[in-house]
């Protein structure tokens, strides 16, 4: 019973490698780039132009990030160093003349006061983007609500 057993193994084992080897083809295609000639240089597209006037911008919508209105080129960001609070840092923004970030940066997310920047707000561009000054991807047709005709309190 053993020794049949084994050759039917055998046999299926063989069956089994010939279907896969039909079903995987032998020559796969050559891995070529947009040009005949997948080494050669492409030349970029030239990088977006950030807008650097230092001016503040409004924001679009309560509780947006503010946008970065400096250019942050060259700016070290990592676990060991983080450039933005040399400036912005409540320590640091009556001497430097640039905003102190917001009070929720010093706070955990059970609203306790820390010493330090919270360490869930210490990354500043995963929410705060410089403005780059490009051509619109998708139309934009966003209102302002000051714009629709909202007439404020008190002005009735």
């Amino acid at each position: 019973m053993k020794p049949l057993r084994i050759v039917l193994m055998i046999a299926f084992t063989c069956a089994a490698s010939l279907t896969l080897a039909q079903a995987i083809p032998q020559d796969p295609p050559e891995l070529t780039g947009p040009t005949p000639q997948p080494m050669e240089p492409i030349p970029a597209a030239p990088l977006e132009r950030y807008v650097t006037d230092d001016v503040r911008q409004m924001r679009a919508y309560p509780e947006q990030p503010p946008i970065i209105p400096h250019s942050i080129e060259g700016y070290q960001l990592s676990v060991n160093a983080n450039r933005c609070l040399s400036c912005h840092k409540r320590e640091n923004s009556l001497g430097t003349g640039a905003p102190m970030i917001s009070i929720t940066h010093y706070m955990t997310r059970d609203a306790q006061m820390l010493a330090d920047v919270s360490p869930r707000r210490y990354f500043c561009t995963q929410c705060h983007v410089p403005q780059a000054d490009t051509e619109q991807l998708v139309k934009n047709t966003f209102t302002d609500m000051a714009d629709m005709g909202a007439e404020t309190a008190g002005e009735q």
